[in-house]
């Protein structure tokens, strides 16, 4: 893996080079509770996207640089993991650098992230976040900081089985490392605001797994069987009781789904 001043990368662990890729205004810390289990059978490349956790902004800050920087920095043969917006991220790598990887994990991952009416490109987009939320949620960035991560990291949880327990690990990892600055966040809210892959779904040539809770409020499971269906080779697990971040709530499960589909071989 080419090392780079701007992007902070965690290397660990033997066997197929892993690349995991976190939400938004999260980082890579949110990864740990799986090390022990996942260090086992991958060397794992734990990314911080940049203005995130240890990474440092860049400029422009739009999906197609965000999907630039992290694919000069991508270890050979990779195969990538991209939780919520991190699996945008992971779907815009693998559309734009196809070489550059060899099977996408999206976990929790839409095209849209927000319900859109139809247009001449596009038929109606409901499995997402009305856009009145969402504008309401980004004003509240700005007025009140500390209050709206709270209330984002909670409603990540909103409707899963082990939500108390999961809210507070997401509380935890978002706590230990530096915070994004509201800047660098809206940002990247405005990346979720105007991104919308539905029509290059079927350009992922790459054997796709969807990892998805179908409790999950922020990404709701009808985006994921409408990915099951556009993409060229795609595999769906959804995880019963899990909400937004079925990788903690259901770690077990999780990892079965994940070591499942890419098959590491192990001595």
């Amino acid at each position: 893996m080419t090392a780079s001043p701007n992007i902070h990368i965690e290397t660990t662990g033997a066997g197929p080079n892993l690349v995991l890729l976190h939400g938004w205004a999260m980082n890579g810390a949110v990864w740990q509770p799986l090390l022990k289990s996942l260090a086992k059978q991958f060397t794992l490349h734990i990314v911080d996207i940049p203005g995130m956790g240890l990474s440092r902004p860049i400029e422009p800050y739009h999906l197609h640089s965000i999907a630039e920087k992290i694919a000069e920095v991508l270890p050979a043969n990779a195969d990538i993991v991209g939780w919520s917006w991190g699996g945008q991220v992971a779907m815009r790598i693998a559309l734009d650098h196809p070489d550059a990887l060899r099977r996408l994990v999206l976990v929790g991952t839409t095209p849209c992230f927000v319900n859109k009416a139809s247009d001449r490109q596009q038929p109606e987009w409901s499995a997402g976040i009305a856009p009145e939320v969402f504008s309401k949620f980004a004003d509240n960035v700005d007025a009140d900081y500390q209050k709206t991560m709270t209330q984002f990291l909670t409603l990540q949880c909103m409707g899963d089985i082990r939500a108390r327990i999961t809210v507070r690990m997401l509380r935890k990892k978002f706590e230990e490392r530096p915070a994004p600055t509201t800047q660098t966040l809206q940002k990247a809210l405005n990346i979720l605001l105007e991104t919308d892959l539905r029509a290059e779904v079927e350009f992922l040539r790459k054997p796709t797994l969807l990892i998805h809770g179908d409790r999950d409020t922020l990404a709701p499971v009808q985006a994921a069987h409408w990915m099951m269906q556009n993409l060229p080779v795609g595999f769906l697990r959804v995880i019963a009781g899990a909400s937004h971040a079925p990788f903690l709530s259901h770690q077990e499960q999780f990892v079965d789904a994940l070591v499942q589909f890419l098959e590491p071989v192990t001595s």
